[in-house]
């Protein structure tokens, strides 16, 4: 080939870079290191920005290792990382050896995604559908790509920018003529890689699709979260918040080494420890009122237990509420009213239950109606306790689920002992 001909081919790539990769999309793969041959890394910048991600790969493999080399120190992060991704592990660390020190370090920096985020969770897109096709031409991308199970696929401009999505049964009854630009749905919802899984979990409540797209600062399609990754996010939120609902760190695991559990458990067991004296000396407080009816200390474990019991069933329900957007701190009022209301009847209830059987083993109807009474007042407690915790935490900022159970346990604890012995002190005169 000669010097003009590579300089025309260079003139028009530079110039007219998404035609180009128009024209290298419908290339097959045994003649693109000829098309390519002699073009500057500056023009194949331009070129494979222009690609969509699932043919960027295919392209950058058939460049000699010079081009490859310039390519990357002149394309912006995205499109480094995007070229890297697709690498094999062989040709990747061959590349990366041959970088400049500097810029190795900012793409190895940039490559590492946080384990629950949308960069690790995300699928890439299968194929472009771009916004100027014609419906018979975005069948034949979807016919060429095997895919059968979609029944939504997104839609992106000539830059790789996501516009839209269009209706696989919209698609399906459309004229072959008609444009995609005429069959656009608004998008429901995108993330960016960087998204954690929290976030996207709040996506796929807030608009029920059974994928997310996850795009860049620029709003490029970068890839796909589908529904079973979704899934795998909400199990995985869930088992993490039980973790630190009762202090375990969520990074902990089953096997996970004994020095780890340790290192992060000792803490919380240390404001556990703090926290129960707490709750001891407010039992301290009455200590001459259980010396003088012994029969208080018996049933001082049975006020607290029910207490944390409903403490825990609201603590699970607020949670819940707020991971998945039901709530925000803005109801607080409704919930408590309702945790309230609830504890109210439960507490009837127990009440009545446990105050016959009090009775009943200790023929003293004084201690059944001190039971009683307190068992009310500490059901109140714990609910109106396990909505606000959580409430509160996240009014400060702070992960409703970060040992949520530990602080509950505390107030429910120091709320039973202080109903069912005060109450005690209260009506001494019966016992």
């Amino acid at each position: 080939m000669s010097e003009l001909t590579y300089a025309l081919k260079e003139a028009y790539v530079t110039s007219q870079p998404v035609a180009a990769a128009r024209a290298l999309e419908a290339i097959p793969d045994r003649l693109l290191a000829a098309s390519t041959e002699g073009l500057s890394p500056r023009a194949l910048v331009g070129v494979l920005d222009a690609l969509p991600s699932s043919r960027t790969g295919a392209v950058f493999t058939s460049l000699n290792t010079t081009q490859q080399l310039g390519v990357l120190q002149d394309s912006s992060p995205r499109l480094a990382i995007l070229l890297l991704n697709g690498l094999s592990d062989e040709l990747h660390a061959t590349l990366f050896a041959a970088l400049p020190p500097p810029l190795r370090e900012d793409l190895e920096r940039l490559q590492r995604f946080d384990e629950n985020t949308a960069g690790r969770l995300m699928d890439p897109p299968f194929d472009a559908i771009r916004v100027d096709m014609s419906v018979a031409e975005a069948l034949q991308v979807l016919r060429d790509s095997g895919l059968r199970s979609r029944r939504s696929f997104y839609v992106v401009d000539s830059g790789n920018r996501l516009v839209g999505k269009v209706d696989m049964q919209a698609l399906a009854l459309a004229e072959p003529h008609d444009r995609l630009s005429d069959m656009l749905d608004e998008l429901e919802g995108s993330v960016l890689a960087t998204a954690g899984r929290e976030e996207i979990v709040g996506q796929l409540d807030r608009y029920r699709v059974d994928s997310i797209p996850v795009v860049d600062l620029e709003g490029r399609l970068m890839g796909i979260v589908r529904y079973k990754r979704l899934f795998e996010a909400i199990e995985s939120v869930a088992s993490a918040d039980l973790q630190k609902m009762v202090g375990v760190s969520a990074d902990e695991r089953a096997l996970s080494s004994a020095t780890f559990a340790i290192k992060r458990r000792l803490p919380w067991l240390h404001i556990n420890l703090l926290t129960a004296f707490l709750a001891a000396a407010v039992v301290g407080l009455f200590e001459s009122l259980i010396a003088q009816f012994t029969a208080l200390a018996i049933l001082l474990p049975v006020v607290a237990g029910q207490s944390g019991n409903a403490g825990s069933q609201a603590l699970a329900v607020t949670i819940r509420g707020l991971a998945l957007r039901e709530i925000t701190t803005r109801e607080w009022r409704k919930v408590l009213g309702k945790e309230t209301r609830v504890g109210i009847a439960d507490g009837l209830a127990l009440a009545v239950t446990c105050g016959l059987g009090v009775f009943l083993w200790s023929q003293s109807a004084g201690l059944a109606m001190v039971i009683a009474v307190a068992m009310i007042l500490s059901m109140v407690a714990a609910g109106v306790s396990g909505a606000l915790v959580p409430i509160l935490l996240t009014r400060l900022g702070q992960d409703p689920a970060t040992a949520s159970s530990i602080i509950l346990t505390t107030v429910t604890d120091v709320a039973g002992f202080m109903s069912f012995l005060g109450t005690a002190t209260l009506m001494s005169s019966m016992l």
